[in-house]
């Protein structure tokens, strides 16, 4: 009977780093299958590296391997699956359930009862199976029946549960950089077997383009390589023009809703309170290129102009406000540029957080001390009972009496003298 894979042999190893077909894409071809020929993520394979250290002494551990698209993380699931020996089950948490993964388990307990390896099983985008889903990994894992591989695009600390976490080791995998995407370009365009073995020259501007183009993603590069390959032909040449038609437009990356977002909000918020006014329309320009929700930026605008601004310039709420009235009247992508101009303004304005501060060294007095009545001088007093009670006793009126300002308190015995804001001369 095939198993899940296709496979009529259930317990039949899959080898990790069987040759790909010809017609396979490119970046599917020019795969690294040993350490050695791994590009980048140098903290993990170098000699006092995790990895080299796994692979070296044999010491296998389940790993949560964590980093953007195209860093490399099934690669490194192959290497280790290739170095091990052991028969390598991948699986998408994408196409399949936790119904089907359950099968591949139960799979390799029998075969540990039988004697054999424990089996590799590579699960991509493990974070989209949700917290109570992921428990089913853990007895395996426990029992060592199945060596676990996961990979995911968004922090694990967040995402997946504290006992799967508690017995896999984390790996950071980091995007590509300039250098190393060259390195894999250049290679793809030079290699006979696996690449494309000398079909296409390329200028060296367009090779710095395409890495430019990939934003730190391998598989993106490889792909657009491929693309400018079909429309140059064989024989052809990488070349500015070509790779603008291959382009056409950069898909810009962005989560809405994973670590990318909450990093990107923060980056722009920082960089206005920075006074970088540089930073904040680049920053604000990816996420509104990404398909950032344009109601959600000015929300968050706003938000900088009371945090940070405050009492400084008590002007940038209003030009926020205003912003944010011209977005929702002329729509994209005209009023896209309210944001910008909103945003700017706040980098530029005077810098002033004693509104902020006060505010929330307030909440924890009201939070953390006794609430204690009104003192009476501050009470009115509109009836005849109240007055003879004291109400409004020793109240004095600052327009007629100024040294009430500094006589009178108006707080609470507990709290009197309390300072919020910075005394003015």
């Amino acid at each position: 009977m095939a198993d899940l894979f296709g496979q009529s042999e259930p317990d039949a190893p899959a080898p990790a780093s069987k040759a790909p077909r010809r017609d396979a894409p490119l970046a599917e071809r020019m795969r690294p299958r040993t350490l050695d020929d791994l590009v980048g993520q140098t903290k993990l394979i170098d000699d006092d590296g995790v990895l080299a250290a796994m692979l070296r002494e044999g010491a296998w551990q389940s790993l949560i391997l964590w980093g953007p698209p195209g860093c490399g993380k099934t690669t490194v699931a192959r290497i280790v699956a290739e170095a091990s020996g052991r028969r390598f089950r991948p699986f998408s948490a994408v196409l399949g359930g936790i119904a089907e993964i359950r099968k591949v388990m139960t799979e390799a307990e029998r075969a540990r009862a039988r004697g054999e390896e424990a089996t590799l099983l590579f699960v991509d985008e493990i974070h989209r199976f949700n917290k109570a889903q992921q428990d089913a990994f853990l007895p395996f894992v426990e029992s060592g029946d199945i060596l676990l591989i996961g990979a995911t695009t968004e922090n694990p600390s967040f995402e997946l549960n504290s006992a799967l976490l508690s017995r896999a080791r984390v790996l950071v995998l980091e995007p590509l950089g300039e250098p190393e995407l060259t390195q894999l370009v250049e290679r793809a365009l030079a290699d006979p077997e696996r690449g494309l073995g000398g079909r296409m020259k390329a200028v060296p501007e367009a090779v710095t383009e395409v890495v430019r183009a990939a934003d730190g993603d391998a598989r993106r590069a490889l792909t657009l390589l491929e693309t400018c390959a079909l429309l140059a032909g064989k024989g052809g040449e990488l070349t500015p023009a070509v790779l603008a038609r291959a382009l056409q437009r950069k898909t810009v990356r962005h989560d809405k809703s994973g670590e990318q977002h909450y990093n990107l909000v923060s980056a722009l918020h920082k960089s206005v309170r920075n006074s970088d006014a540089d930073a904040t329309v680049y920053w604000l320009t990816r996420m509104l290129e990404g398909g950032e929700d344009r109601d959600f930026l000015m929300r968050r605008i706003t938000r900088m102009a009371i945090e940070d601004i405050g009492l400084a310039d008590p002007r940038a709420v209003e030009q926020c406000i205003a912003c944010w009235d011209t977005w929702k009247r002329l729509g994209p992508p005209e009023g896209e540029l309210a944001l910008v101009q909103a945003a700017v303004y706040l980098a530029r304005a005077s810098k002033s957080n004693a509104a902020y501060k006060a505010y929330g060294e307030a909440r924890e007095d009201v939070q953390k001390r006794p609430n204690e009545p009104v003192p009476l001088h501050l009470c009115n007093a509109p009836t005849g009972l109240m007055k003879a009670l004291g109400y409004g006793d020793g109240y004095r009126y600052a327009h007629d009496d100024p040294d009430a300002v500094d006589e009178m308190d108006c707080l609470p015995p507990g709290l009197a003298g309390r300072r919020y804001f910075e005394r003015e001369d």
